[in-house]
């Protein structure tokens, strides 16, 4: 295994190309975060009143704030680690994750609905930018459900990977519903909306889709 990701970073240092794309990729994205961020911000400064939901009304407040905050740190460490093994793979994922946390951040923009009543009070010490980006009322849709499914898509021929994001979306579905986190069309929208994503990212990242298909 650490024979054939050698193998491959030789392979890459020779290719400018692959290069200048995961440094564009990467700028993109921490745009995007920076911009999906503001608008958390501003729709939290902006926030009105929470409506019945017919899912929340009628299940009790679980406390998952843990899995909720660290099983998407740990969903992060695991994609970052995933990439690294197979650089080529980066400006596509990036690219992705750029247009969804982009649209994302514009929809949460436009929706000021405050968190539900009951939601589960977040006790991790995740420090003044975490808790903004984690506690606000930046709701609508569900960043812990859409996020794995979009990667659940992408990965979607390499099976063991898409059966391990697929259940990462699942069981994030369920946290945020537990914990009262989000509301219920906040959750089912975000498989239908990021659907959209990822064959737009398709779309519009043509190359970087083939160089993540390719045999490098």
């Amino acid at each position: 295994m650490v024979s054939e990701v050698l193998r491959r970073y030789r392979v890459y240092l020779s290719r400018s190309d692959i290069w200048s794309s995961i440094l564009i990729s990467f700028c993109i994205f921490c745009i995007s975060l920076v911009y999906n961020f503001y608008t958390s911000v501003y729709a939290t400064s902006h926030v009105s009143n929470y409506v019945e939901d017919i899912i929340l009304s009628n299940i009790p407040t679980y406390d998952v704030g843990g899995i909720f905050v660290w099983g998407a740190l740990a969903l992060i460490f695991f994609v970052v680690c995933l990439s690294l093994t197979h650089p080529k793979r980066i400006p596509f994922i990036l690219h992705a994750l750029s247009l969804f946390y982009a649209i994302r951040g514009t929809f949460v923009m436009l929706t000021h609905l405050a968190p539900y009543p009951t939601r589960t009070p977040l006790d991790v010490d995740l420090g003044t930018l975490f808790a903004k980006q984690f506690g606000g009322a930046d709701l609508f849709f569900s960043a812990h459900t859409g996020a794995p499914f979009l990667l659940a898509l992408i990965f979607w021929k390499h099976r063991t990977l898409r059966y391990i994001f697929l259940a990462s979306s699942a069981l994030f579905a369920i946290v945020v519903l537990l914990g009262h986190f989000h509301y219920s069309i906040d959750v089912l929208s975000a498989f239908f909306i990021t659907y959209s994503i990822f064959h737009l990212a398709e779309y519009f990242f043509k190359k970087d889709r083939v160089l993540f298909n390719s045999e490098v």
